[in-house]
């Protein structure tokens, strides 16, 4: 088995989500894929926050990076004299950039750290230091979380065998992460690296469509094995034996074990349960809600038209009734009875997660 330095000096993610250019962001518009490969440049707090509101950039690991960056360009979009008026743009940054997707604990872990840096150095007086500070520390969560995803992967590949055919959802690859890597498709990608073959389950998660969309999309680029199905087919994949095991990424996960993550996870979850496949879900620790209960988490609700509409290459076209009353959750809650373990850059945990997952974080 490889080391993590070995990993992180060979490997060479075949796409490059996010990529900070000193005075803006390149960013891959995900709400174009498969069918237009499209980089964009944000160079102002609303254009970062548009991005993440609009799911250019979507998952929980990019929405982080993506905002922690959006932090460094407002000090790059409002050239301040003053340390109280910079940390005055950070602070309407911040309330900007929080505001626009509630359920990622990363988005609000990267804000409170870039916040906390720009703090601390506010007693130098030089706004420079200051400018310096944000973005190194937006430099240094990037890096961080990719040595985090190969650190996954290399736990969860001590889960799979050879041919084994591994079910995902929605969209845990690099396009999540913003480094290439990814999550949940951190030990498939890292598998494949390492000369192991291996097959993707990919539902096609409506109804924004990452797993058609997206996970498709890094499977084919990344030369690994995949097969597409309805979200309605899950149950019968499993039970006919096509799944060994099932591995999802996570936007929230609590210190008890709850794991909030997209749409359609918990039903994988109960049913993976009761037909003996395993189920794991892998995210870096900084996913890892340390104070919230379950009741005190929000589930994200979309636009209706999201539902009422199918997005294609050639637009949208309405598939129901256009004022039929629809019911939109982005999120999910899987109680903590139904995970097999929680694999994450510190190791793994297995049951019972409210013992365990505290361990791992050293609590």
């Amino acid at each position: 088995m490889k080391t993590l330095e070995e990993v992180k000096n060979a490997y060479r993610p075949s796409i490059r989500p996010i990529e900070w250019l000193g005075d803006r962001l390149r960013i891959l518009d995900q709400s174009r894929l498969p069918f237009e490969t499209t980089f964009i440049d944000l160079r102002t707090v609303d254009e970062v926050a548009e991005a993440i509101r609009s799911m250019k950039v979507r998952g929980a690991p990019a929405i982080g990076i993506t905002a922690a960056y959006g932090m460094a360009i407002a000090l790059v979009e409002h050239e301040t004299t003053s340390m109280e008026e910079a940390l005055r743009v950070l602070k309407d940054a911040y309330r900007k950039l929080a505001a626009t997707r509630p359920t990622a604990v990363n988005l609000f872990w990267a804000l409170d750290r870039v916040m906390d840096v720009a703090r601390s150095v506010s007693g130098s007086g030089e706004v420079g230091s200051l400018r310096g500070a944000v973005e190194a520390e937006a430099r240094k969560i990037f890096e961080e979380e990719l040595e985090a995803e190969i650190s996954m992967g290399l736990h969860g590949i001590s889960l799979i065998q050879r041919g084994d055919s591994i079910m995902t959802q929605c969209n845990a690859g690099g396009l999540a992460t913003g480094t290439g890597l990814g999550t949940a498709l951190a030990p498939i990608k890292l598998a494949k690296f390492m000369g192991m073959d291996v097959q993707v389950i990919i539902p096609e998660t409506r109804p924004w469509l990452q797993g058609a969309r997206l996970t498709a999309y890094e499977m084919a680029v990344e030369g690994i094995r995949s097969v597409l199905i309805t979200d309605t087919a899950v149950g019968l994949v499993m039970y006919e034996g096509m799944v060994d095991m099932v591995m999802v990424g996570a936007d929230r996960i609590l210190l008890d074990g709850h794991v909030f993550n997209k749409i359609g996870t918990y039903k994988q979850a109960v049913i993976a349960r009761e037909l003996g496949i395993p189920f794991y879900v892998l995210a870096p620790t900084s996913t890892i809600d340390v104070k919230s209960a379950v009741q005190d988490v929000r589930i994200e609700e979309r636009d209706p038209d999201e539902v009422r509409y199918v997005k294609g290459s050639g637009g949208r076209t309405l598939i129901t009734l256009p004022d039929v009353a629809v019911y939109n959750p982005v999120f999910d809650v899987t109680p903590p009875k139904y995970v097999t373990a929680v694999i994450t850059e510190r190791g793994i945990a297995y049951q019972p997660l409210d013992r365990n997952i505290p361990r791992l974080l050293g609590r």
